[in-house]
């Protein structure tokens, strides 16, 4: 670790004076980045010379936009090719990292070479257009009807003995859980290794060595000295044992890690997690260790979450902090935390295509691996018994002895999930319920009572056929079908998901409450996730596959093999021929696929996804069984 760097420039030192003396006392950072999230939450790395930052520093801090190219962003239906100009407008409230490249060392100070990255806003004909802006109007809007709740509603303070006068602040807190594989490249592990292993628990919080080890211990002291406060980091579920060299070395490293760091307001939240991302990746590399981010980088093993922690405070003129989802001994939450809680549940479906945006964030959230299948809740025994229910989608984190720790962890999302959509869509839904709690004098017995409601019970907000809570193991206490009546059904495809934006016309308008997410801006996100799982599939997926079925391979010697080998490998090899290969008079699964996307009919083209995807899992456990009846291979 190097001496005399600095790792941050906080918001009460964005003035001309301020930034122009620490660039100048520190040569060593070269450039300046201009960053600013798409909808997909892509974030832009427009680098230029510290030397004509500072030229232009007035302009930048007065807000003169950089100008950048909307080819370079995602803002489909609104960045068009004969109107591509995008700005970029430089956030002042916002932390600003300084990133150094480590590989690369100043000759003059001896020291690595770094960028300070300052996050900005993206703007298209005057309106801003970008994730962050997103998330920063959503947390306007919730704060502005909390003021209006606390004007006209006061009584809903009474219970924490305080008035709106004794207020200061609406502290809006987020904190996020990272999780992700490393491995040595160009490595394969075999899917049963890593899934035996998993089911044996054989890696859960265990030690980590060599040079995993380095790399994480290495991450946990840079995010200290950032100033994320990391919290723990430590091996996750998933992983088989290292191999060790003649050297002494580890290789074959498959594992899976987790890092946690402490909350921040939401914005501010959302640009740690995304710097965290890269400080991760970049120190594994650096290490010899590949990083991947994906939600599912192994089918038939545990994929990575994101977990997302929301909380709501107030600090007071006397400096006191006080929980808003809080209370006291006799009840789980207050009104304010059991609508924002209803709301989260009541409107998930229009939320969940701006989650889980990704084909690979689907394959993450199937039963058996930890991942939220299904909307519903758990809040505990009693409120003296807190759950810590891990197979349902949000739930209620309480300690008792802590009451400023009362939160919700959405267990749905995953590293590639648009943090900023996520945090701006939750807050937009838990809004929407606290509004039906408060403006229809709901008590919390009452609340209790919707939220515990059973299928077929009528509800003033909840959905009358749906159930919102269980204390039970859902995987296990519930079969496929009774989880999809009383909880709903996850989409399969990113189609079936993006369809309940239609589906759901008056959940939609929870999120464009104050114009937060705007008819253009939904359909610009519905293109861009739309697209790229049309190129996800069609390019991506089925040349992988194609990859795996040529590698699925007959095995067994003519003389040597028996009748079942031989039943065996005809199964296989008619499945692969199915999937695959066309014939004079029958097309493959891959080529009606291809033509459903030409002919953009996406519903056929879901529903033979569904079916790819459901072929490709028989295909590999008919080959896993064809090989391990085989005495010489």
């Amino acid at each position: 670790m190097m001496k005399d760097l600095i790792y941050t420039i906080p918001k009460e030192k964005h003035t001309k004076e301020n930034i122009k003396a620490i660039l100048k006392s520190h040569s060593e950072i070269k450039f300046v980045s201009f960053v600013g999230v798409d909808l997909s939450g892509n974030d832009t790395d427009e680098k230029i010379p510290v030397s004509l930052f500072l030229d232009d520093l007035e302009s930048f801090i007065n807000g003169v936009a950089v100008q950048t190219d909307g080819s370079s962003v995602v803002l489909p239906g609104i960045a068009t090719l004969n109107n591509a100009k995008v700005d970029m407008i430089a956030d002042l409230n916002a932390k600003w990292f300084v990133d150094y490249n480590y590989d690369f060392i100043d000759p003059e100070t001896q020291k690595p070479i770094g960028t300070l990255r300052i996050p900005c806003f993206l703007y298209h004909d005057n309106k801003a257009v970008d994730s962050r802006n997103i998330l920063r109007s959503a947390i306007e809007t919730f704060k502005g009807n909390l003021w209006n709740i606390f004007d006209n509603h006061p009584e809903v303070l009474s219970d924490y003995n305080i008035s709106k006068d004794d207020i200061e602040e609406i502290i809006v807190t987020s904190a996020t859980e990272l999780e992700f594989w490393v491995k040595t490249p160009n490595d394969v592990a075999e899917i049963e290794q890593l899934s035996t292993s998993q089911e044996l628990h054989e890696h859960y919080w265990t030690r980590t060595k060599g040079n995993v080890r380095t790399a994480l211990e290495e991450t946990l002291i840079l995010m200290e000295l950032y100033g994320f406060e990391p919290e723990m980091g430590h091996k996750e579920v998933g992983g088989v044992k290292a191999k060790l060299s003649s050297s002494g070395d580890f290789n074959h490293i498959m594992e899976q890690i987790e890092v946690d760091w402490k909350y921040a307001d939401a914005v501010q939240a959302a640009d740690n997690e995304l710097f965290v991302k890269i400080l991760v990746q970049e120190t594994f590399r650096r290490r010899g260790l590949e990083v991947t981010f994906m939600a599912k980088p192994i089918d038939g093993v545990a994929g990575s979450g994101m977990h997302v922690h929301l909380g709501v405070s107030l600090k007071l003129k006397d400096g006191k902090r006080i929980n808003l989802f809080h209370t006291d001994k006799e009840h789980f939450l207050s009104i304010i935390g059991y609508g924002a809680l209803m709301g989260i549940l009541k409107n998930y479906e229009v939320m969940n295509p701006f989650i889980s945006s990704t084909n690979n964030s689907l394959k993450r959230l199937k039963p058996g691996f930890e991942a939220p299948v299904c909307i519903v809740t758990s809040l505990g025994i009693s409120p003296s018994n807190p759950s810590r229910n891990r197979s349902i989608l949000v739930g209620l984190i309480r300690d008792l002895a802590s009451p400023l720790a009362t939160r919700f962890e959405l267990r749905s999302p995953n590293p590639h999930s648009n943090v900023y959509l996520t945090m701006a869509t939750s807050y937009m839904a838990m809004l929407d319920g606290i509004l039906y709690a408060v403006n229809n004098n709901k008590s919390q017995d009452d609340l209790l009572a919707e939220i515990s409601k059973k299928s077929g019970e009528a509800a003033d907000y909840l959905e009358k056929d749906r159930e919102y809570r269980s204390e039970e193991d859902v995987f296990e206490a519930f079969s496929d079908e009774e989880r999809n009546k009383y909880f709903g059904k996850a989409p399969a495809t990113i189609y079936e998901n993006i369809s309940a934006l239609a589906k759901y016309p008056e959940k939609v308008q929870v999120l464009k409450r104050n114009d937060v997410l705007t008819e253009q801006l939904i359909d610009s996100v519905k293109m861009a996730v739309t697209n790229r799982w049309i190129l996800e599939i069609s390019h991506r997926v089925i040349n992988s596959y194609g990859d795996k079925i040529r590698g699925y391979k007959a095995l067994h010697s003519v003389d040597k093999a028996l009748d079942l080998d031989i039943t065996n490998w005809t199964n296989i090899n008619n499945l692969r021929v199915y999937i695959m290969k066309d014939t004079y008079t029958n097309k493959s699964l891959f080529t009606r696929i291809k033509e459903a996307f030409d002919k953009k009919d996406l519903e056929l083209a879901s529903n033979l996804y569904i079916e790819l995807e459901e072929k490709m899992e028989e295909l590999r456990k008919l080959y896993s069984s064809y090989k391990r009846n085989l005495l010489d291979i």
